[in-house]
């Protein structure tokens, strides 16, 4: 059976710290890990980045898995990562 798939926006992503929170469409944040991250996708995600994802639940609570990137938010300058 296929995992049912879902879509959000990227409410924050620290690429230093490797992880951050997506806001899924229905209004509630899930937890992402860059290990959550498609292989050969991006390494790491940006803020307003629109995604599709399949959530599970781990006993810390729910993670995005199998995170894909459907369309890119403007990237804006890098000069730090504030998180």
């Amino acid at each position: 059976m296929a995992e049912e798939r879902t879509t959000g926006t990227v409410k924050w992503f620290s690429e230093r710290k490797g992880y951050g929170f997506i806001t899924r469409d229905e209004g509630k944040d899930v937890f992402v890990h860059f290990s959550g991250l498609r292989p050969g996708g991006p390494r790491y995600l940006s803020e307003g980045d629109k995604v599709e994802f399949t959530v599970e639940q781990d006993q810390r609570g729910l993670r995005a898995a199998d995170v894909v990137v459907t369309e890119a938010a403007p990237r804006q300058s890098r000069g730090y990562d504030r998180y």
